[in-house]
């Protein structure tokens, strides 16, 4: 099948329209009337897509497959990290690091204090390593197991610790994301982040006090204490010991990320330091080792609790979310490639008037490739592409545009249960993003607060005069 270059062309409007309409009802059937993964009617939707590609804007196979190609490849990075925290956490629970944290923070913080306490934890790693991704699978799966010891739901903790992991992920000058976004948009990167203090700062001090209130009422119940007491001393039982020094392996993974080791090779350390631990410290051979790491730790205590928390890890237990990723991707690639994106930001642009139509269009426009893409990287390429002229003609300055994509790209994608974040917190924190996303306030809050700046003009900043009279000459000329 080969495309005729004279009669290839981008999508229309009504064209784009209809294939995501279907996209959206299929995925709606299959999740809530069959209770299916979205990996299928993600691959439908890649369907249905080509097929328009090919039969009716001129594309060609070829074509369309080097594209799904190349999305894939961009993100294989992620890939890989995924399948290697599959591997850390199986070594991790194995030679009792993960215990470990439970077994003491369950000792240490209370109810009343540990939602708060949670977000502050995750913000402070995060922004240290630049990772919402190794903070959820290192410090975050313990503070789920301590939640669960302290008769926390579990949704909540989740959403508590992606509220911190998603702040610190947005804020550190060494998140992908935070350097990603300045790039896409014309602006620096120091500048960018002091640019986003002033949405994400307010609603991590909302979220603070949201939490605060919600866990004032586990404060006045009265703790199971024989739960707590029967967790605590079924893990001391399970293991030769929970010393604090089995602490090491997170603080050196964390320390490697904040001396800008690379994450793969970083969190590969932190693997086989959980694999050392394991041998010397609870006596593992090397089989239980390499079955931690392949197929997971299975704990067999008999008490429900303690199993249902240590029995997880393994690179396999990846693999269905890398599978999920490459549908996601596959589909993402080919909606950029045939132009429905494009044409769908460009009707959107029709609407957008004044700095709140263009902030709410790009806002919008981020968590609509977030859902059609299932990739956070492209929730910020392809609308920073789309955006860029558009924020200079205007005579908006850049930071505005960058501090948009992360309000609403960086910080939605955990929310997707296709989204390779989403789909990452799902596996690693074992809580699905629907049950957790009415929690992650953070994360719903701080779009919010980004569209209340827009509509007043508060904290929008216009470009310098300088740069206007560039950008007029640019007009002039047809460049913008």
């Amino acid at each position: 099948m080969k495309a005729n270059p004279k009669t290839q062309r981008k999508a229309t409007l009504i064209e784009s329209i209809i294939p995501l309409i279907l996209l959206v009802i299929v995925l709606a059937y299959s999740l809530i009337e069959l209770d299916a993964d979205p990996h299928i009617p993600l691959i439908i939707g890649s369907l249905m897509v080509g097929c328009v590609g090919i039969f009716r804007l001129g594309f060609s196979w070829k074509e369309l497959e080097g594209t799904i190609l190349e999305t894939i490849k961009m993100a294989m990075q992620a890939i890989l990290i995924l399948m290697i925290v599959g591997t850390l956490i199986g070594t991790w629970i194995l030679s009792g690091t993960v215990p470990s944290m439970i077994y003491w923070g369950l000792e240490i913080l209370s109810p009343a204090i540990f939602l708060p306490a949670t977000t502050i934890i995750c913000a402070i790693v995060s922004l240290a390593t630049g990772s919402s991704w190794t903070t959820a699978g290192t410090v975050g799966i313990a503070l789920i197991g301590i939640g669960q010891g302290l008769g926390m739901p579990a949704p909540l903790v989740a959403g508590a610790i992606i509220s911190g992991a998603y702040f610190g992920d947005k804020m550190s000058p060494l998140s992908d994301t935070t350097n990603l976004a300045p790039a896409m948009a014309g602006a620096e990167l120091f500048e960018h982040i002091k640019h986003m203090i002033y949405t994400t700062g307010p609603a991590l001090i909302i979220a603070l006090i949201l939490y605060g209130i919600i866990g004032m009422k586990y404060a006045g119940k009265e703790l199971d204490m024989a739960n707590i007491e029967l967790i605590r001393g079924t893990l001391s039982d399970s293991y030769n010991t929970l010393s604090p020094i089995l602490f090491i392996p997170p603080i050196l993974v964390i320390i490697l990320v904040i001396c800008k080791v690379p994450a793969i090779p970083g969190l590969l350390i932190g693997t086989l330091l959980g694999a050392i631990f394991a041998y010397f410290c609870q006596g593992s051979n090397l089989t239980d080792i390499v079955g931690a790491a392949h197929y997971g730790y299975v704990s067999e205590t008999g008490v429900a609790d303690v199993d249902a928390l240590l029995s997880r890890g393994g690179l396999d237990s990846m693999m269905w979310t890398v599978s999920l990723i490459l549908c996601a991707l596959s589909l993402g690639g080919l909606l950029e490639k045939t132009g429905m994106l494009e044409a769908l930001s460009s009707a959107l642009l029709k609407f957008a008037k004044g700095s709140f139509g263009l902030v709410l269009a790009t806002i919008v426009s981020c968590i609509g490739v977030n859902l059609a893409t299932g990739d956070q990287y492209l929730s910020i390429v392809l609308p920073g592409r789309m955006y860029k002229n558009e924020y200079r003609k205007r005579g908006y300055h850049p930071k505005n545009l960058s501090r948009a994509l992360e309000d609403s790209g960086t910080l939605t994608s955990p929310l997707i249960p296709w989204n390779t974040c989403g789909a990452y917190m799902w596996v690693t924190l074992g809580i699905h993003p629907f049950a957790y996303l009415p929690f992650a306030f953070l994360n719903l809050i701080n779009p919010i607060i980004s569209l209340i700046y827009a509509s007043t003009g508060i904290t929008i900043e216009n470009l310098p005069q300088e740069e206007m009279k560039k950008v007029k000459e640019e007009i002039e000329k047809g460049i913008l």
